[in-house]
């Protein structure tokens, strides 16, 4: 019997790699890939439906679960996860030195309801600011008129405009037409060295180090996806993809510890691994349910409170059941 094709649409990660260069099988399944950009993975796969398996935006999927209309249902696996100390980018001559200076402020987002948004605004409520205390201005980083992908309901005191046509986010910021820009990515005025536009932590690294020694969460980005259509045909894939992935990040762990020729184009790598597996622990990325539990509780009580999700999920409602449990010898 031959086994399935399915495709899967994944960024192009280090801990995906082994699946894609055929170390690493999915059981049963013969995988059609598609590296690509999350927003694209995102556009298509929320508006179309366009993968049997692909990776999805927490939020966008917590938004869309949470209104009973997702055509994903999710695995524990989690192929994006970042720190966003690094995601908060300032006008460096407009005061703002601290958190509580974003207050009053006209911020830029690329969507509101962005994961790496989503946790920000979480962290800047710990200073107290609050979503209602900021307007936020949605646009394109780099091309103008980008619209939120899923519809969003907010509370009444939070304000969200649109950029004007034409505007981009980073041109907007370079010209000092707003304060300050939220996102996953940065905008191109910063990598190019605008003279007035900086970060809010100098120090992302330290601060977010602080703040996970005080928290003990490593932030989700995004988790992994099968169309519920294809997994009511094959109820096995839950459980293979997860077995699959986590051997595939066993895999990518084992290459980058190998420090014999280095196999990223950076130096200390392995001082910077060292540094993760103190603060963190040898398993520093996780999958699986149990193991990241207060993260997504944490994450699904602050986007209910954001006002994106319409009820408060459990993390349990975000997972295929047969993706949770493992056999054990």
């Amino acid at each position: 019997m031959s086994n399935l094709r399915l495709s899967l649409a994944i960024g192009d990660y280090d801990r995906i790699r082994p699946l894609v260069d055929g170390t690493v099988h999915i059981d049963g399944v013969d995988p059609v890939f598609s590296i690509l950009d999350p927003e694209e993975i995102f556009f298509r796969a929320f508006k179309y439906a366009d993968f049997d398996i692909c990776e999805l935006s927490l939020s966008s999927f917590t938004v869309k679960t949470a209104n009973d209309d997702c055509p994903y249902v999710g695995i524990p696996v989690f192929p994006s996860r970042a720190f966003r100390h690094t995601s908060v980018y300032i006008r460096t001559d407009r005061g703002i030195t601290r958190p509580v200076d974003l207050k009053g402020r006209r911020i830029g987002v690329p969507e509101y309801q962005l994961t790496a948004n989503v946790w920000v605004r979480a962290i800047l409520e710990e200073y107290g600011v609050r979503p209602a205390d900021i307007t936020w201005v949605r646009g394109g980083y780099e091309h103008p008129g980008r619209e939120e992908k899923i519809a969003l309901k907010l509370p009444p005191d939070v304000r969200l405009e649109s950029l004007p046509a034409g505007d981009t986010i980073s041109s907007a910021l370079a010209e000092g037409k707003i304060d300050a820009v939220i996102g996953p990515r940065a905008p191109s005025c910063f990598e190019q060295g605008h003279p007035q536009v900086g970060r809010l932590w100098t120090d992302p690294v330290a601060a977010a180090s602080e703040w996970y020694g005080r928290h003990r969460i490593f932030p989700i980005m995004h988790l992994l996806g099968i169309r519920k259509d294809v997994v009511e045909r094959y109820r096995y894939l839950p459980a293979a993809l997860f077995k699959a992935f986590e051997e595939a990040k066993s895999v990518a762990l084992a290459r980058l510890s190998n420090t014999a020729a280095t196999k990223v184009t950076l130096p200390f790598v392995e001082e910077r691994l060292q540094h993760a597996r103190a603060l963190m622990g040898n398993d520093f990325w996780s999958y699986g349910l149990q193991s990241n539990r207060h993260v997504l509780d944490s994450f699904l009580q602050a986007h209910h409170a954001q006002g994106l999700s319409s009820r408060r999920l459990t993390p349990e409602e975000l997972f295929h059941p047969a993706s949770l449990e493992v056999f054990q010898i």
